[in-house]
């Protein structure tokens, strides 16, 4: 299906139905803290009333968009995926700083996305970071994609620092800030959304 095609069908779809909200988490590692993140965050969400689901792509099939005409012909999990964030009403991203900026996979499943599926939504971005540097070159980067897209990113964002200091060995935030800021960064979406699609 041509993007102009799916753009109308999942505006259609969007708007009857109930207030649901996606995140992306764009690590590949194996029990990734990006995804911790975003598991708080989609909490926020709930708190507002939002449906939830998490795209991990350390567990997705999404191999490098070659722009290829037949679709179809990538695994099924490039459609879970535009289906997702199409019919979605936000969509939370989730990367960890690699040299300054985002992470290759999520890189690689915003370019199988288009305007048909993120123009006009609610976005909200999270970054983590190995070192004590803030992730605000991950952000920015993410923000500048999405204003591309036509999406609308929400002020609020969450930088993370030595995030493996930040969570404990059984994957809990050590400061309440930053759990706080997390859960408010889901509730900022969701309610934005709320207002957005008049729902």
């Amino acid at each position: 299906m041509r993007s102009t095609e799916r753009a109308l069908t999942r505006r259609a779809h969007t708007l009857a139905a109930p207030l649901r909200i996606v995140a992306i988490s764009g690590s590949l590692r194996p029990n990734n803290l990006t995804r911790r993140a975003l598991e708080i965050v989609l909490r926020g969400a709930g708190s507002e009333g939002a449906g939830t689901d998490l795209l991990d792509l350390a567990h997705m099939d999404v191999p490098f968009c070659d722009e290829r005409k037949d679709e179809s012909a990538y695994p099924a999990d490039v459609k879970r995926l535009q289906d997702a964030v199409g019919t979605a009403h936000g969509i939370i991203l989730g990367s960890p700083e690699y040299h300054g900026s985002l992470s290759g996979s999520l890189k690689n499943a915003i370019d199988h996305l288009s305007f048909a599926e993120l123009e006009g939504k609610l976005v909200g971005l999270v970054a983590v970071a190995g070192g004590s540097q803030s992730a605000t070159g991950t952000l920015a980067h993410m923000r500048t994609i999405c204003r591309h897209l036509h999406a609308w990113v929400v002020p609020h964002q969450v930088s993370i620092s030595r995030v493996k200091d930040a969570f404990t060995p059984e994957g809990h935030l050590k400061d309440p800030d930053h759990e706080a800021r997390l859960l408010g960064l889901g509730k900022e979406v969701a309610h934005y959304a709320k207002l957005h699609f008049g729902i």
